[in-house]
C-alpha cells in the first residue's frame, strides 16, 4: 500500500520498492544492488556512523547513497521547480523557510496562522535524499501545487540531467562557520581532509559557484553571513531570482520586512545557530590551519569568506 505524507494541503505519495519489512539497522534497508555498490567504493571512518563512502567524487553515509541512486534515476523536472542546495548545516532550514515564504505569499497571509508557524520548513520544502526517495520509495509529486520546492545537499555534478537541463531554479547557501562536532581533534581533521557529509566542502561550493557564474539565470549562490547582514537585499535579490519580485506596492506595505519577521530565529525554532559559532570550538591553531585549506582550495576561484579571516572580532 502506499503511504502519504500531507504537507500543508498537498499530498505526497510514496510507492514501496520492494522495501523489506524486517526493520532493523542501516545495512538491513539496503538493497542488495546498493550493498554490491558499496563494495567498490572508497571508505573512511563516518562522524555518525561506522562508514562514510566516497560516491560520484563526495562523502556520504551508505542509506543516503540508496535514495541518491533511486533519485538521479527517476526524478523529472518541471521548468517552474525550485531547488534548494546546501552542504548540512549551512543555514538549510532558514533558506527554505525564506523561499517558501517569498514565493507563497498571495497564497498565506503572512501576519496570521501561515504555514512555517506551525510546519517545520524540512515539511513544507522536503529533501530528495531524506524525505521524497528514502526507504526505497518511488514518490509520485505529481500533488505538488507549482512551483514545487525541494530540498538537497548533493553537489551540483551528481544533479540529476533532468534538473541541470531544464529551466529550474537553483539556489545555494553557504555557512562556513556553521555548527559542527568540530571540538575533538579527529573531527577537525577530519573536515579539512574533506571527509565529511557531502564534502569535500571546498568542492561542494565550488561547484555551485562555478556554475552560478556560468549561468547566474541558472544558479543563485548566497552566502549565509551576507544574508544575515542585510536581510531585505538579499529577500529581494533572492524573489528576483526566484520569478518573484516585490511589486512597489509590497514594498510599501512592508512585505519584505514581514517575511524577515516570519522566518526570523525568534519564530523558527529549528534554525541553524549565530554565524560565528565556531569560535566556541575552534583553537587559534585550528583557525590557522583551516583558513590555510581555505586559502589552498578556494584563492583561485574569486571565492572568500570572512568568517574564515583570522583578525575577525
Amino acid at each position: 500500500m502506499p503511504s502519504s505524507i500531507n504537507t500543508t494541503s498537498m499530498t505526497i505519495t510514496h510507492y514501496p520498492k520492494n522495501q523489506s519489512s524486517n526493520g532493523g539497522g542501516e545495512e538491513e534497508e539496503l538493497s542488495h544492488e546498493c550493498k554490491e555498490l558499496l563494495l567498490s567504493l572508497p571508505k573512511e571512518k563516518g562522524w555518525r556512523t561506522p562508514h562514510l563512502y566516497k560516491y560520484q567524487e563526495f562523502w556520504c553515509q551508505a542509506i543516503e547513497i540508496q535514495s541518491i541512486v533511486s533519485f538521479q534515476r527517476h526524478f523529472q523536472a518541471s521548468d517552474n521547480d525550485v531547488v534548494l542546495a546546501t552542504i548540512p548545516k549551512s543555514g538549510t532550514t532558514w533558506l527554505k523557510a525564506l523561499a517558501f515564504a517569498i514565493v507563497n505569499r498571495k497564497r498565506f497571509s503572512l501576519e496570521n496562522n501561515h504555514p512555517l508557524l506551525t510546519s517545520n520548513p524540512h515539511d513544507l520544502v522536503p529533501f530528495f535524499e531524506y524525505k521524497l526517495y528514502a526507504n526505497r520509495q518511488l514518490p509520485d509529486l505529481s500533488n505538488l501545487p507549482h512551483p514545487r520546492h525541494f530540498g538537497t545537499h548533493l553537489p551540483f555534478p551528481s544533479l540529476p540531467t533532468s534538473i541541470k537541463k531544464s529551466g529550474c531554479r537553483v539556489v545555494y547557501i553557504f555557512d562556513p562557520g556553521s555548527k559542527a562536532p568540530m571540538s575533538l581533534n579527529e573531527a577537525f581533521e577530519m573536515y579539512c581532509k574533506g571527509v565529511i557529509g557531502f564534502g569535500p566542502f571546498w568542492d561542494h561550493m565550488l561547484g555551485y559557484w562555478k556554475e552560478s557564474r556560468e549561468r547566474p539565470h541558472k544558479v543563485l549562490f548566497l552566502k549565509y553571513e551576507d544574508l544575515k547582514e542585510d536581510v531585505t537585499f538579499h529577500l529581494n535579490k533572492l524573489s528576483e531570482f526566484l520569478g518573484f519580485p516585490f511589486s512597489l506596492e509590497e514594498e510599501g506595505a512592508g512585505d519584505v520586512e514581514k517575511i524577515a519577521k516570519l522566518c526570523s530565529f525568534e519564530n523558527m525554532k529549528e534554525l541553524e545557530g549565530e554565524v560565528g559559532d565556531w569560535v566556541n570550538y575552534l583553537t587559534p591553531r585550528m583557525v590557522e590551519q583551516l583558513a590555510k585549506v581555505v586559502e589552498e582550495k578556494l584563492g583561485a576561484s574569486g571565492l572568500s569568506f570572512k568568517v574564515f579571516s583570522l583578525d575577525r572580532e
